[in-house]
């Protein structure tokens, strides 16, 4: 007979009233996470978050303390959101006024948001890539990018790792873990013996 899978832990503090929480997941005091959000496994959502209906966040997600996710935003497995990022879902907001839904934007998998940064709606932001904190994002952001600033634009590129990537034209080898990518028409090729997988950069 197999064993059930653990159930989510929430604190007693948190308001949570979705069933779709994967299982390992801990959902801290004063976070709300609506009915119809969908939350994979291992995930952390942190004191003071809230997690609208209409969010699907995959597993090992991370989303810190005061975070707000609003519908229309999809994060694949292994995003982070660092502490009061700022996501939106309606590029002309206005109160009590509804539009035909909201401006949907997605976070690929292992992409990472710093602390404080604006990510307005209907944009990717690739996988892998760094928004460094306080940037403010308005268009699409690169799989593996470095993206900064207020505008943000494109600095680097950074590893699976997090790791910075070097300058080479060419070849750009992970100062932290030693991984290797070359630079194609397609985006960064990650070198791995005789196989090779891209991902578009």
């Amino acid at each position: 007979m197999r064993a059930r899978p653990a159930a989510f832990y929430r604190h007693p503090l948190a308001l949570v009233e979705s069933e779709a929480i994967g299982p390992g997941t801990r959902v801290w005091a004063f976070a709300h996470v609506m009915r119809e959000a969908r939350i994979g496994a291992d995930c952390n959502i942190g004191e003071h978050c809230f997690i609208e209906s209409g969010v699907v966040l995959g597993d090992r997600v991370t989303v810190k303390n005061g975070v707000a996710v609003w519908d229309g935003v999809t994060a694949e497995d292994d995003v982070f959101l660092g502490p009061n990022a700022v996501l939106t879902n309606d590029l002309r907001p206005r109160s009590r006024l509804r539009r035909d839904g909201p401006l949907p934007t997605l976070l690929k998998r292992g992409a990472s948001v710093g602390a404080n940064a604006t990510l307005l709606c209907g944009i990717t932001v690739g996988s892998y890539a760094l928004i460094g904190a306080g940037s403010v994002v308005t268009r699409d952001v690169p799989d593996h990018a470095l993206f900064v600033g207020n505008p943000g634009r494109v600095v680097g590129h950074v590893c699976r790792c997090g790791g910075p990537l070097g300058k080479r034209q060419r070849l750009k080898t992970c100062r932290e873990c030693g991984t290797k990518y070359t630079v194609s028409r397609g985006g960064l090729v990650k070198e791995s013996g005789a196989a090779r997988t891209q991902t578009t950069s």
